[in-house]
């Protein structure tokens, strides 16, 4: 069976969904690998390395032609989707219960398609799991992002000058994005502060030697791992047990994100006029919308003396970690979907099941039922 690795054509995007590494394995287990010419120049690797490991380095076209497994990062656009067929099987991030007329697109050409963002929460997905693998860089990065935009130093730090004190940390959302952020904070030495709707990511920020700011959350939902849209009361309260702590706060880093659904504001307009002059914002969330209601993705916003800003979770800064970390996801998904080179198609696997999109043209899950 033979695989295609496309290049990204999103602005900005510095990924490649697999490294020389992993081609080597995948070949290894019987499969041919094509890659399409420069797909992995932003992330360090040459044709020369993919043609070492053994691909085949080839134009868009003959990758679209030749291969029948086609692996990217980030969502397919139109003029990818021009040169789909239904021999063609996808296995990229669709966010498909943001995208359903991408859905529609591809369905419409006969394909097949996984979404690697749909990957269950369950412990034999972990190895499986892109969101987890770059959500982590993310966290790291935003950290880094947020060091050299401020005007402090993160520890303490004795001169003969006098002491300077440790810079404060706060973060909202303890996923994997925000664990990191918390871990990286506390190892430049930061005084850190989370809170989270989730109450049982209590014990693991304290873990950390960080402090959790408790908001009781009765009544709010979860599902798969995620949180739900917070009710209107608990943004309430959440506002008011973080506010003495965002307001002190010199750096704050923002993680809240729901599957499908515009990023919760949990620091509005109001909040930004109350803190201290020079505090920055990374806000991981400006993808969806943001958790700032000032933010704007890949911008940079300055209201009352703070710093605002936008990016997003996937971290191409570090495209050669993200790369090879996503590398290895998709090469652990493929052993799972397959056996002896060919799919195994076990509808009733979960992973297979919340994974597979599309088959054959048939929308199996759109997003858009629940």
């Amino acid at each position: 069976m033979k695989i295609g690795i496309l290049k990204e054509s999103q602005k900005g995007e510095k990924r490649v969904a697999i490294s020389p590494k992993i081609v080597k394995q995948l070949i290894e287990k019987g499969f041919e690998i094509i890659v399409e010419e420069d797909a992995g120049n932003s992330s360090k690797y040459k044709n020369s390395d993919f043609e070492n490991a053994g691909a085949l380095i080839e134009r868009r076209g003959v990758v679209y032609k030749e291969a029948k497994i086609l692996i990217k990062i980030n969502p397919f656009d139109d003029d990818g989707l021009k040169l789909l067929d239904k021999k063609h099987i996808l296995m990229c991030q669709l966010f498909h219960k943001s995208n359903p007329e991408l859905i529609k697109k591809i369905a419409a050409k006969g394909a097949t398609a996984f979404s690697m963002d749909a990957m269950p929460r369950i412990s034999r997905a972990q190895d499986m799991d892109v969101l987890s693998s770059q959500n982590n860089l993310a966290g790291y990065k935003a950290v880094i992002k947020g060091a050299y935009e401020m005007t402090k130093i993160f520890p303490l730090m004795m001169t003969a000058a006098g002491t300077i004190t440790p810079s404060r940390v706060l973060v909202y959302g303890v996923g994997v994005a925000g664990l990191q952020a918390i871990a990286t904070a506390k190892r430049l030495g930061a005084i850190v502060e989370a809170t989270d709707i989730r109450l049982e990511t209590k014990e693991q920020v304290e873990s950390l030697g960080a402090k959790f700011i408790t908001v009781n959350n009765d009544g709010e939902k979860f599902e798969g791992g995620y949180a739900k849209v917070a009710s209107k009361d608990y943004a309430k309260r959440q506002k008011e047990a973080v506010n003495k702590s965002l307001f002190k706060a010199d750096l704050v880093i923002t993680t809240a994100m729901v599957p499908g659904r515009k990023s919760p504001v949990l620091i509005t307009e109001d909040q930004i006029d109350q803190m201290q002059n020079g505090a920055v914002i990374i806000d991981l969330a400006a993808a969806q919308g943001g958790n700032c209601a000032l933010s704007k993705l890949n911008k940079i916003v300055v209201k009352n003396g703070v710093k605002i800003i936008g990016t997003t979770i996937a971290p191409e800064s570090v495209s050669t970690n993200a790369s090879d970390l996503y590398a290895k996801n998709m090469y652990n998904f493929i052993m799972h979907l397959t056996e002896n080179n060919a799919f195994k198609w076990d509808f009733d696997d979960e992973i297979t099941d919340e994974t597979l999109i599309i088959h054959e043209g048939l929308i199996r899950k759109n997003g858009l039922k629940k």
